[in-house]
């Protein structure tokens, strides 16, 4: 699809082609200002964001609570390392565990560090509780999963595009079919299996959603097998599917627990991977670390965050926008729409089209239209924007949809 740039937009992206290295491939928009749900251009045009920062920006761009937070720790300290202690690290361990219902908290920074962090609690968990012989264990992840880049994760990945050409990889990871409880009743029956990482809700993947009952039945496997629940919920928590954890909505707690993306409302990066004591007291002093983990700056920032999550009850509001989104999209009937899924404010749509860049192709007339979305996996694209829009901009968005769809078949 051919489409015009400004010059002062073509500028900034000169930059990024001539400077940076090449491994994202994004819209052709340079963001300059964000607040709610909205995003304005270096050229002053407005967007609705429908990606949110892949969800990071659940309580919408730049909250004014979670930036007077910011703002006021930033004046007074923002980092001492671990090596010291510091006055809110104590107040966020307690704020946070409280807030989910845990025994102890370990904060980390980035999503993949917090699966990284998880990984090594389960292995340990295993050697030190579970009798597993030292390093024979292992841990079970679902086929199309996504947690991050780094070579424990691709490790992980059924993606070639993730993994191919960084090997060799992790050995003791294995993999099973998503939301397929008999498989994974097959593999956690090797004893030397200490836990079962898996997302609520398949994210990246384009957001699949298993059938009813899976997570209960990952529950009671994990439980019978004596196999740590490893829930990756860094997309899907933090109200982001209708409920504060996507976990709850078949009342299921896993042993592990692993949050980012909007535990900072998408202001710095924070992660926290939270457990109770008979498996986090397993990691002793030296053993694992983050030199930022835990930095005053991100303790202030991620208890004004969750606390606006609650006050303004965005869980409840992005169950029934979610509804609403999915419902109108729906009602389109567009012959371009194979598939509308998702919980909550996570939300895809799967494109039926000859053309292999249909998806990308209506990305594009999106953003022409005030709409940023992106696609995953080339035949879906994720509708996700932040957890305060309200009926009008849901209506409005799915107007413009609409249109794009037409012209999408109107080129064919």
């Amino acid at each position: 699809m051919s489409y015009l740039l400004s010059s002062r937009t073509q500028s900034f992206l000169d930059l990024e082609e001539r400077y940076g290295a090449h491994n994202y491939h994004p819209l052709p928009v340079v963001l300059e200002k964000g607040e709610g749900v909205f995003l304005w251009d270096v050229d002053g045009k407005r967007y609705y964001d429908f990606l949110s920062g892949y969800s990071a920006v659940n309580q919408g761009h730049c909250h004014p609570k979670i930036i007077a937070a910011l703002t006021e720790q930033s004046t007074k300290l923002t980092l001492t390392s671990r090596a010291f202690h510091n006055n809110l690290l104590g107040e966020y361990e307690k704020f946070i565990t409280n807030y989910f219902g845990y025994d102890k908290v370990l904060p980390m920074n980035t999503g993949v560090e917090g699966g990284e962090t998880a990984i090594k609690l389960a292995r340990r968990w295993a050697y030190a509780t579970k009798g597993v012989a030292e390093n024979k264990a292992k841990i079970v992840f679902a086929e199309g999963n996504f947690w991050g880049r780094t070579l424990a994760a691709i490790s992980a990945s059924t993606d070639p595009s993730s993994y191919r050409g960084f090997g060799p990889y992790m050995p003791g990871f294995e993999l099973v079919p998503y939301n397929d409880l008999v498989s994974l009743e097959k593999a956690l029956r090797d004893e030397n299996v200490a836990a079962f990482m898996v997302e609520p809700i398949q994210g990246e993947a384009g957001v699949v959603v298993p059938d009813e009952g899976y997570l209960k039945g990952v529950r009671d496997l994990c439980t019978r097998y004596n196999v740590l629940f490893i829930a990756d919920e860094i997309q899907t928590g933090l109200a982001r599917t209708g409920k504060m954890l996507a976990c709850d909505h078949e009342n299921v707690r896993p042993d592990i627990l692993i949050l980012g993306k909007a535990l900072s409302g998408g202001v710095l990066p924070v992660s926290a991977v939270l457990a109770d004591d008979f498996i986090m007291m397993t990691i002793k002093p030296g053993e694992h670390g983050s030199t930022y983990g835990g930095n005053p700056l991100a303790c202030a920032v991620a208890m004004a965050a969750l606390t606006v999550l609650k006050e303004e009850d965005m869980a409840a509001n992005a169950e029934k926008m979610g509804a609403l989104l999915r419902e109108e999209l729906t009602r389109l009937q567009s012959p371009h729409i194979k598939l509308v899924r998702g919980k909550g404010l996570l939300n895809a749509i799967v494109i039926d089209h000859e053309n292999p860049d249909a998806a990308w192709d209506l990305c594009i007339n999106l953003m022409q239209k005030g709409i940023l979305a992106k696609p995953t996996h080339g035949d879906k694209i994720r509708f996700a924007p932040p957890l305060l829009i309200n009926e009008e901009q849901v209506r409005d968005c799915v107007r413009v949809i609409g249109e794009a769809l037409a012209e999408l078949g109107a080129a064919n």
